[in-house]
């Protein structure tokens, strides 16, 4: 994995990742907004300590463990990768929440347009502040956005000590068994 000098890691502040995303997939996974790894490498959830790839892994959403420069792979399995906010930063408190509201809108606006069935925002402090949700829990949700369903799970920020990688794969391998139920 290639390192970067703290100078390179704020050089990708403000900078934006392009989703990996598609018409009709059966998971479209929300992150939070891009760390500064996942801009400086432009590849989503690079940073070593995130769980996002093992978890999706051990959850059987993909056959093997995916590194974040293989996000592509993802299409072929029906899944993808976006953001609430587009925008890069070191922390997600460094957000504002008008800029989560805005950023629920441009999602709502997306799922819209690409109808997965289902979007999985990852982070229900997240989730609560974008869709104004305040009593939102990790699951799934009574919302929906046209015809996708809605699922909120654990972000799997190594800063998440309440979940293990173990119990985040339950969580989304609950996810899984939904979306291929249809």
């Amino acid at each position: 994995m290639t390192r970067f000098t703290p100078a390179e890691l704020e050089a990708a502040r403000d900078r934006l990742v392009p989703d990996v995303v598609a018409d009709g997939l059966h998971v479209l996974f929300c992150g939070i907004n891009p760390g500064l790894m996942t801009a400086a490498t432009g590849h989503h959830f690079a940073r070593p300590g995130n769980r996002f790839w093992p978890v999706l892994h051990l959850s059987g959403f993909t056959p093997r463990l995916l590194k974040p420069s293989e996000q592509r792979e993802l299409l072929s399995y029906g899944l993808g990768i976006t953001n609430v906010v587009a925008r890069a930063s070191a922390r997600a408190d460094e957000l504002s929440a008008e800029e989560y509201r805005e950023g629920g809108r441009l999602l709502a606006e997306k799922v819209t347009r690409l109808q997965p069935r289902w979007l999985a925002v990852v982070g229900v402090t997240a989730y609560r502040a974008a869709f104004d949700d305040k009593k939102a829990r990790v699951g799934p949700q009574e919302r929906t956005i046209g015809a996708s369903r809605v699922w909120v799970l654990p972000n799997p920020s190594g800063l998440n000590a309440h979940w293990t990688a173990a119990t985040m794969a339950e969580e989304f391998a609950r996810l899984r068994v939904a979306a291929e139920q249809g």
